[in-house]
């Protein structure tokens, strides 16, 4: 082969090769650029939801991390919404229960942590058993029946949750004990409110 025929030949490849690399390059700009899209609008999609919650940035700072997930999908919003107040209640028996082997405790604290780890136990009980409804509330033919048992557990969750901290009520109870079960039953107590507002989206 000539020399000149040689390079010809090389050009041919070359512009094939770039026109390749062009190709792949702008296909995958473009797939960033709809991925991005997609993102704002489902994380829009969030947003507009938590605004109806009692309380949307805590409502928001919850489930936005999940947007790829929920999507637009309402079912998915409350799933997952409940599905983050579960493993809170999880973390927050983990935590009333660590205190309770705390030493020094008065009999009125451990009396206080007792009850708080009992009423967190029903809490997880109630809000498994509303998940499992809520997964299986699309196939379900007794829709607005399911709909009421969910409403009601999640209700009773938030009762569960403010019985714990009525409990201090002309108690003397140390600041460590308090702060503690307060920090991890009043952020269950808005993460559950935030999810019964959430079921009012559901068309159902």
């Amino acid at each position: 082969m000539s020399s000149s025929s040689f390079q010809l030949v090389f050009m041919f490849c070359f512009s094939i090769l770039l026109l390749l690399l062009m190709s792949t390059s702008m296909q995958t700009v473009s797939a960033a650029t709809t991925n991005k899209a997609s993102a704002k609008t489902y994380k829009k999609f969030i947003k507009s939801a938590c605004n109806s919650t009692t309380y949307p940035k805590v409502c928001y700072k919850a489930l936005s991390p999940s947007a790829s997930a929920i999507k637009t999908d309402t079912n998915k919003l409350c799933n997952i919404a409940l599905s983050f107040t579960l493993n809170a209640t999880y973390n927050a028996s983990s935590s009333i229960d660590s205190l309770s082997k705390m030493k020094g405790l008065s009999p009125s604290e451990k009396e206080i942590i007792h009850d708080c780890a009992e009423t967190t136990g029903e809490a997880i009980d109630e809000l498994e058993k509303s998940l499992k409804t809520l997964a299986n509330l699309q196939g379900s033919g007794h829709k607005a029946d399911e709909m009421n048992n969910l409403k009601t557990w999640v209700s009773a969750v938030l009762t569960d949750e403010y019985t714990c901290t009525d409990e201090f009520d002309g108690q003397k109870v140390s600041k460590a004990v308090k702060n503690t079960i307060n920090k991890s039953v009043l952020y269950l107590a808005q993460l559950t409110s935030n999810c019964l507002a959430l079921f009012n989206l559901l068309d159902y």
